[in-house]
């Protein structure tokens, strides 16, 4: 890869070889060299592929006769919620829908209509996606015996994640700081929910902090804030599958989708691209 592509021969519990690290030329720095890291939530430490937020999002539209697939579902992901539902709108095929069927464009009461119907089905499928990703718990652990400050931040909202914070904890998985998305004047790819983690957690400057996130929107929000960035290929929104979808697939099909993920988000400005959060701790 043109992008100073580094593959580290590591196995994937099944005995194979494969790619966890891909590295950019501007990727200067190691875990050791940081005071604290702020991971996303859905797709990057728990609910494996990303597929709540995609699920609901999906069943919203459908309820009002538009259907959204799941590519166009998961296209605006990483953003807050309501701001998700707005980007959706904004798609061409689904805006010649919304046109046939209501007879004019969407408006903001649309949107805010989605979101309040929204929320209440995305908190009642939640307890259903928030099991924490393998390697999380360990990972985190490793970090913060390098002396890490742990945070994180999610386009769920407070209420959504009451819920989820809980159930992760239960696991073992409880970051120091969570910021969510309607606790800053804007969501991702703004930079404002990173800049309340590092203020929280007490970390500066800027770049000595890492963001970890599987959107383009969250590794927009880390560069942004000034921050490294480590985008997640395998567990999250860019491949999609849940882990037993993932496991199913062939080696060599699962490492050239991998291969094209860690292109698209190193091309979008991402300084390292890891198959998992379990991985981060070998940069």
């Amino acid at each position: 890869m043109g992008n100073g592509l580094v593959g580290l021969p590591l196995t994937d519990g099944k005995g194979f070889h494969v790619t966890h690290i891909w590295r950019s030329a501007t990727a200067g720095f190691s875990i050791k060299d940081l005071r604290g890291i702020v991971l996303d939530w859905a797709g990057t430490t728990i609910d494996y592929g990303s597929l709540a937020p995609v699920r609901v999002f999906r069943a919203v539209f459908e309820e009002i006769g538009i259907e959204v697939s799941e590519a166009e579902a998961r296209e605006p992901m990483g953003q807050a919620k309501i701001d998700h539902i707005r980007s959706i709108l904004q798609i061409d095929r689904i805006k010649k829908q919304w046109q046939q069927r209501f007879a004019r464009p969407s408006r903001q009461e649309d949107v805010e209509d989605l979101y309040s119907n929204f929320l209440p089905l995305q908190k009642s499928v939640l307890a259903y996606h928030s099991e924490v990703i393998p390697g999380v718990t360990q990972a985190v652990l490793g970090l913060q015996q390098l002396g890490l400050r742990i945070g994180s931040t999610t386009g769920y909202t407070r209420e959504l994640m009451d819920v989820v914070e809980p159930l992760a904890a239960a696991q073992g998985y409880l970051p120091e700081v969570t910021v969510c998305s309607d606790e800053v004047a804007a969501g991702r790819p703004a930079p404002w929910q990173v800049f309340r983690a590092a203020e929280k957690l007490g970390v500066y400057p800027m770049s000595k902090l890492a963001v970890v996130d599987d959107s383009i929107a969250g590794i927009q929000s880390g560069l942004h804030a000034g921050c490294w960035t480590i985008a997640v290929a395998q567990t999250g929104n860019a491949l999609g599958l849940d882990r037993a979808a993932c496991e199913s697939l062939p080696e060599s099909e699962l490492e050239e989708r991998l291969e094209r993920i860690a292109e698209s988000f190193l091309s979008q400005g991402a300084h390292i691209v890891v198959r998992s959060v379990a991985d981060i701790r070998l940069i």
